[in-house]
């Protein structure tokens, strides 16, 4: 017999024990598509907490009945329904995802997806339970007992029902989102006189977002999404939460997975101003080509009003192009003082930060950032084009430069007591991205130590990327430590083939392990880099 509480007790045990499978959804923005691809990626993680729950289910249950007189039934059923919830939540606790970048929040929407689940799950059971019992009498006698099998096997079906759950749950989600999504466009609209100010890119987005507000502060009390924020719920947080009436100036990060998402975002901020950073092979497990990338980041500009202004950086590809065509207020923004509206000149970059000639057809403005290579020049040219054409004078602008402090895990750099150098650039390498942190480590003195695991959601790309990746670090560091042994096959392959000594090439299973390693040969006065801690969602 199954009854109530056994199925009830199996229901919460494999609920707490799809932690990492909830973590997963999570960190997919609980898109299935997404969903799958971790999962495929994470192979045996994701069918290991299922599989561990099948185990201590069937051998907790068969011995408790050959051991258990069948008159204390009751005693069985409690202690079984004890062991799968206690399995359920070690199984959780020790399997969950550790090396995520982001932790698993148990947000309003995770904890409704717990509910949600949990619901789902028993009724399941409920259902696999009511087809055994209403099988016929013969196939019962003779041995076969469809409700036995369903309910034993239902926790190596995990990953599938926890994608049913959520599919289940999506209606509701979005159905609250869309609530939350009208309020903060509500609360937008009803400030007439607020700037604002919409960023995307493949790449720089985070780094332009905060460049800008810092500049933007010398004149306007600026509101500016924080973190990583850049997701229409997480936008629609930021206006519910920490717009004030005093702000002048709303500066929103605008990130991308499918085409259509930015048109979404613009749904809801409605910019007047619209700002590119930068087009390029980022996220083409989900875009497929670049071709796709640009129409999506090129819906920003779409969205910009007439009476609005386009600012582009220019990287005499993709993004100059995409310039070219736009007809509406534009600027551009680079290091070609001939095609540029603001360049700079006069680069001086060194370990403690840089210095140039801010430079536009009235005039040039010396000024000095402790931001590190030439790419964050490049983004802080961008952000100055918008202050110029929002009214803030070359003074303002070199006095809002100086105040820029580096962004967190973005080519920052971090002084040891130890007299180690550690540059963070751990956030979210890409090739653009990589080839600067590796120019910046240059600058440097030996020993140079690279601590990275490559760059992944590059779909067909990515093997080729992580080889022109390792090619990129030789001459710029003097010892690589390579985290993934599959992922850094291609990494080595492009060292080996810019004739890197294969005796200053290690590979370590683990971000920690690569740390252990690193700590056991640097000394002082070596630096570190740490470029891409971990991919985006998942470890290898």
């Amino acid at each position: 017999m199954f009854p109530w509480l056994v199925m009830a007790a199996l229901a919460l045990g494999c609920l707490l024990a799809a932690k990492r499978l909830i973590h997963y959804f999570q960190l997919e923005s609980y898109q299935h598509p997404g969903y799958f691809r971790t999962l495929r990626r994470n192979l045996l993680k994701a069918v290991l907490p299922g599989l561990m729950m099948f185990a201590v289910w069937t051998v907790s249950a068969a011995l408790l009945a050959l051991l258990i007189p069948e008159e204390m039934e009751v005693l069985s059923q409690v202690l079984v329904s004890f062991i799968v919830i206690a399995a359920g939540a070690l199984t959780g606790r020790f399997l969950s995802e550790r090396n995520a970048k982001k932790p698993l929040r148990y947000t309003p929407r995770v904890k409704r997806l717990y509910a949600v689940s949990l619901i789902c799950f028993f009724l399941i059971l409920v259902l696999f339970r009511s087809i055994g019992f209403n099988a016929a009498s013969a196939e019962r006698e003779a041995g076969v007992n469809p409700a036995g099998y369903m309910l034993f096997l239902f926790p190596l079906f995990l990953p599938l029902w926890i994608a049913l759950t959520g599919l289940i749950a999506w209606p509701v989600e979005k159905l609250i989102s869309e609530m939350y999504f009208r309020d903060a466009r509500r609360i937008l609209d009803s400030r007439k006189d607020l700037i604002r100010i919409g960023i995307t890119g493949s790449w720089g987005k985070t780094s332009v977002k905060f460049i800008l507000g810092t500049i933007l502060e010398e004149k306007y009390h600026t509101l500016v999404t924080p973190s990583s924020y850049n997701t229409p719920m997480g936008v629609t947080k930021v206006i519910r939460s920490s717009l004030e009436p005093g702000h002048r100036v709303f500066v929103a990060e605008m990130g991308a997975r499918h085409v259509g998402d930015i048109k979404e975002m613009c749904r809801l901020v409605h910019p007047v101003y619209g700002v590119l950073t930068s087009v390029g092979p980022q996220h083409l497990d989900t875009f497929r080509t670049v071709e796709r990338v640009a129409k999506t980041k090129y819906e920003l500009m779409d969205a910009i009003p007439a009476e609005g202004h386009c600012f582009f950086a220019d990287d005499g590809g993709i993004c100059r192009d995409l310039y070219e065509k736009t007809g509406k207020p534009k600027s551009i923004a680079g290091l070609d003082s001939g095609r540029d509206d603001v360049w700079a000149e006069d680069i001086a970059v060194t370990p403690e930060g840089s210095r140039f000639l801010l430079c536009t057809r009235s005039g040039k403005t010396p000024c000095s950032t402790r931001m590190l290579g030439e790419l964050n020049i490049r983004n802080i040219l961008l952000c100055a084009s918008v202050a110029l054409e929002l009214g803030l004078t070359p003074e303002q602008i070199a006095r809002g430069i100086a105040k820029i402090k580096p962004v967190e895990h973005r080519l920052e750099l971090i002084e040891n007591p130890g007299g180690i150098t550690i540059i963070d650039d751990a956030f979210n390498s890409n090739i653009r991205g990589a080839e600067q942190a590796f120019q910046v480590l240059k600058s440097f003195s030996p020993t140079r130590i690279v601590i990275t695991p490559g760059m992944v959601e590059l779909g067909a790309a990515e093997q080729e990327m992580n080889r022109r990746f390792g090619e990129m670090m030789c001459g710029c560091c003097d010892i690589a430590v390579l985290v993934g042994k599959k992922r850094s096959a291609a990494i080595r392959e492009g060292l080996a083939a810019g004739g890197f000594p294969e005796e200053n090439i290690h590979v370590a299973d683990t971000l920690d392990d690569a740390a252990a390693y690193m700590r056991s040969v640097v000394k002082p006065g070596d630096t570190v880099l740490f470029e891409n801690d971990l991919p985006d969602n998942y470890s290898e």
